[in-house]
């Protein structure tokens, strides 16, 4: 549930009036996932809000080395909500990170970076509010066993729902299986997770998010949608991990698994997590330009060059596994072109047209996926896109065409996106100065992030045989 708090006495009059029993902190690791820990509320007094409470930082993903582990998380008021699974009556806050000796906030702090993010699009006077709609996807299974090891490597995959299930003898199988590529928007019993979706989104707009719609998604295999409604930067940052928080638990009290990995299953849709953004200025929206393309404005379209120019780069951290890159692959749809337009789902930047209403008018980026840390994605897409505004950076003519039928002289014209992460990381590497205006990303941070991707993940992968390596090289 929601609490609507503002201040530390509000938290306190929040834990009484609610019989609570245990407060759990909560603050997120620089590749994207909320760690926690929880505390009797007698330790949650007034100098916790503002020196903060002590924990490890070495043992966090990206954070500290061991020589300089001690670091601070400090509660936000406004974010208390009560914990929809937890049997003992539980209060979370979601915290910033601060370094206890320096006394600032940490600059690997990933909703930090959003917070500044924010204050700089108010420095520059362009507007004085984003707002960020992301549509995130995902798979519910049934269940999941996966190992790797000096001598094999396996992932096994299962669903009720799987189109490969139909000659299961499953005591009784009832069919209705969504064929391949067929999961959009078929009515139960075909979509089997009809009251897991809406579950989710009751436990959602409890604990404060705002829900627009949920449906099965075109993968077989219980892929699933559900959208928020547009909220500022931060706000839907955090909206974000609760989201993830509340698909996974949900799943969980169903005896399934939730993942937001973006290709989990061959030759099927992928997930991905189209991100929706738009600046307004004294509530007036900043995107609609009534005679223009696509009713698009000129701040809009340099909006969109920015996002363009600097599209290798974000998908560093907008399409940031080595997994994001099985679904950004030429052909099946895939958002990979440069290039914009007003309906054409290929092109990297839509202009969606439902309504001629001035206020829907926004941008849709659709590159990003949610294996991403949404507090560092959309601090980046705004500043890529305040840098084509600040810049006038020209997007090009939009392409209404088919981009996977063009002329191959038209289609040589077309730009892609990275094709792997170590090509996005490379591209990160030598553009991001637009993300160090005002100090948002620090140089630290990006360097951090770098260094985690590259050794962690892109290594990894590189090092390890595949199997389907033995399918095609094993009796060479």
């Amino acid at each position: 549930m929601s609490l609507n708090c503002k201040t530390p006495d509000d938290v306190a009059k929040a834990i009484k009036d609610n019989d609570v029993q245990m407060v759990d902190v909560r603050f997120t690791d620089l590749p994207g996932v909320w760690q926690h820990f929880s505390l009797p509320p007698r330790g949650l007094d007034d100098e916790a809000f503002t020196e903060g409470i002590g924990f490890d930082g070495s043992s966090i993903r990206g954070f500290q080395e061991i020589q300089e582990s001690d670091m601070m998380v400090v509660p936000d008021p406004a974010t208390a909500f009560l914990d929809p699974f937890t049997a003992v009556p539980t209060l979370v806050l979601i915290c910033n990170v601060r370094d206890p000796i320096t006394g600032k906030t940490y600059s690997r702090d990933a909703r930090y970076i959003a917070q500044k993010a924010e204050t700089y699009l108010k420095s520059t006077k362009i507007a004085d509010t984003v707002y960020f709609g992301p549509e995130a996807e995902f798979f519910v299974f049934n269940d999941i066993r996966y190992a790797e090891g000096t001598n094999h490597s396996f992932y096994h995959i299962d669903s009720v729902e799987g189109n490969w299930t139909t000659g299961d003898d499953q005591d009784p199988n009832l069919g209705h299986k969504p064929r391949p590529k067929e999961g959009y928007f078929p009515v139960p019993p075909t979509d089997s997770m009809q009251d897991l979706r809406s579950e989710m989104v009751m436990i959602m707009e409890d604990i404060g998010i705002e829900i627009e719609v949920h449906h099965h998604e075109v993968a077989t295999a219980g892929q699933a949608e559900i959208d928020m409604r547009f909220a500022p930067l931060t706000q839907m940052g955090d909206s974000l991990m609760k989201y993830k928080y509340v698909v996974k638990n949900v799943a969980r009290t169903y005896g399934m698994t939730a993942t937001f990995m973006p290709k989990p299953l061959f030759e099927d849709n992928a997930s991905g997590m189209h991100v929706h953004s738009s600046l307004w200025k004294k509530d007036k929206p900043l995107f609609f330009g009534a005679d223009d393309y696509a009713g698009l404005s000129e701040i809009g379209r340099f909006y969109v060059g920015g996002l363009l120019k600097h599209a290798p780069a974000l998908l560093a951290i907008c399409a940031p596994t080595t997994n994001s890159y099985r679904r950004l692959v030429p052909g099946y749809e895939a958002p990979i072109n440069l290039v914009y337009s007003q309906r054409n789902r290929s092109a990297c930047c839509r202009i969606p047209m439902y309504t001629a209403n001035p206020k829907a008018k926004r941008v849709e980026f659709r590159p990003p996926d949610p294996s991403t840390n949404g507090y560092l994605a959309f601090s980046a897409i705004l500043m890529a896109g305040l840098d084509g505004i600040e810049n006038k950076i020209d997007p090009g003519e939009p392409i209404d065409k088919d981009l996977y039928d063009l002329p191959p002289e038209e289609a040589k014209a077309v730009e892609s996106t990275p094709a792997s992460l170590d090509e996005a990381l490379d591209a990160l590497e030598a553009d991001n100065k637009f993300l160090q205006k005002g100090g948002v990303f620090t140089q630290d941070a990006i360097d951090m992030w770098l260094s985690c991707k590259r050794e962690n993940e892109v290594d990894a992968i590189r090092l390890r045989p595949h199997p389907h390596e033995f399918f095609l090289y094993y009796d060479i």
